[in-house]
Parts: structure tokens; C-alpha cells; sequence
């Protein structure tokens, strides 16, 4: 069973149609929308700082989402999909975005609409990421437009997450 934990008198919220796997973890001030999905290994620590998450976002397998005390909470739009491995970290994630993984995304960093972070990139602190762009390396910087395939992508990915989850009930 998931390790649903409240921490300073502040409990986890989800919409409706969340799946939450068996050991991941989601503590604090979190407030998720409707049919997200955090996978297994998956940790979701709100105890911080708020994180607050759209509808239809997927946090794949080992991924951590954190903030920063006193100074950052992380907000992530809908539509978004956050890879194996990825952590993000006291930032914000607009709507239909990829995140890659691996990947990392720190403090106060803004990843705009349509955006891809690619596999094991760094997006340093305080870094504005452009829309409908991917950005690529350590530090991550903008290497090519999403292009319409991509922004496709985006959103067959973030689709399937649901299904996917619905396989295990």
C-alpha cells in the first residue's frame, strides 16, 4: 500500500480517477487534479514547501518531486508527463510538457508550455525555458523547436498514463 503521510497538519489531496502504486510515497501538502498517476518508487514529498499538480500528470517510476523550505514550492500544470528517475525540485512546470529521464529540473527554473527536457539535462536554478522547445545537456540549453510530431507526443504520452493504470485495478 502507498505510503500516504500527513506532515504538519497537512494530508495529501487527489481528484478522481488517481492511481498511487503500492510503494510510492505522497506526504504533505500535495494537491493533485484528476486522473494523475504516481508510479512505483515514485516520491512526492510536500512537507516543505506546496506542490500542487494538474489533471492527467504522470510521475513515472523513482521520480521525486520536492521543494524547497521557506522559499519554493513546485507547481506542475496538466498534461505533463515526468520520466523515470526525473527529479523536480522547488520549480514550475506549465501544461503539456515532457520531462525526460533522469532529468532535473532545480529551483525556481519555469519550464514553459510544450517544452521537452531531455533525458539526464540539467536545468539549472532560475532558468526560463522556452515554449514549444526541447532542451538538451548539462546545462540544459534550447537545442531545436518541439515541432508538431512532438507536441503529439506530448500528449499520447500523458494520455496513455491513465490506461496504464487502469491495468492494475
Amino acid at each position: 500500500m502507498a505510503l500516504i503521510k500527513k506532515v504538519n497538519g497537512k494530508s495529501p489531496v487527489w481528484g478522481e480517477g488517481c492511481f498511487i502504486a503500492d510503494n510510492a510515497t505522497v506526504v504533505g501538502d500535495v494537491i493533485m487534479g484528476d486522473n494523475c498517476t504516481v508510479w512505483f518508487n515514485a516520491v512526492v514529498r510536500g512537507d516543505v514547501h506546496e506542490i500542487r499538480i494538474g489533471n492527467q500528470t504522470n510521475i513515472q517510476d523513482g521520480a521525486v518531486i520536492h521543494c524547497t523550505y521557506q522559499k519554493a514550492g513546485t507547481y506542475i500544470g496538466s498534461n505533463v508527463s515526468i520520466a523515470h528517475k526525473a527529479i523536480v525540485h522547488g520549480c514550475t512546470i506549465h501544461d503539456n510538457v515532457l520531462i525526460g529521464m533522469g532529468a532535473i529540473v532545480m529551483d525556481r527554473a519555469v519550464v514553459q508550455e510544450g517544452a521537452v527536457i531531455a533525458a539526464g539535462a540539467v536545468v539549472l536554478a532560475d532558468t526560463v525555458v522556452e515554449p514549444n522547445s526541447v532542451y538538451a545537456g548539462i546545462p540544459a540549453k534550447k537545442v531545436k523547436d518541439t515541432g508538431e510530431f512532438m507536441k503529439s507526443e506530448i500528449q499520447r504520452i500523458a494520455g496513455n498514463y491513465p490506461m496504464y493504470a487502469s491495468w492494475y485495478e
